[in-house]
């Protein structure tokens, strides 16, 4: 049986925070998830997520880093495999992980000096250097 659940979460939030109930959503006895071994079984992340066999709730593991899971990517997904034993079945659950903005830029120049002649135009446009955001 597949299914496919879709989460999201905040990065830097607190390790044991419930992300979804897997076992509501799929429509799982929760009396049975302990005796059907739930568990999640893929993510090379270092167990990021893990499901309570009691509640079925997903859970945060470790702490978060967007930046540091998916650099500077567009959209943070981390794919999970949940697997449920007598009778096998096998859902798939993705995570979608939120960017905060918890960095601040810096630039390379700690100041800029930038001289304006009393002729220039109004409105007139200056370029700085690039600031770095890690968000």
């Amino acid at each position: 049986v597949l299914a496919q659940i879709k989460y999201s979460t905040p990065e830097e939030v607190k390790v044991g925070a419930a992300i979804g109930n897997v076992a509501k959503d799929l429509g799982l006895d929760v009396s049975s998830l302990i005796s059907r071994r739930v568990r999640i079984v893929s993510g090379a992340d270092g167990a990021l997520f893990e499901v309570n066999p009691n509640n079925g709730v997903i859970y945060v593991h470790k702490k978060i880093d967007r930046e540091q899971l998916c650099d500077r990517n567009a959209a943070c997904l981390k794919d999970l495999k949940l697997v449920v034993e007598n009778p096998l079945e096998v859902h798939y659950v993705t995570v979608e992980i939120i960017d905060s903005n918890d960095h601040a830029p810096s630039f390379t120049e700690k100041e800029k000096v930038i001289e304006i002649a009393e002729s220039t135009a109004p409105g007139a446009r200056f370029q700085l250097s690039l600031a770095r955001d890690p968000d």
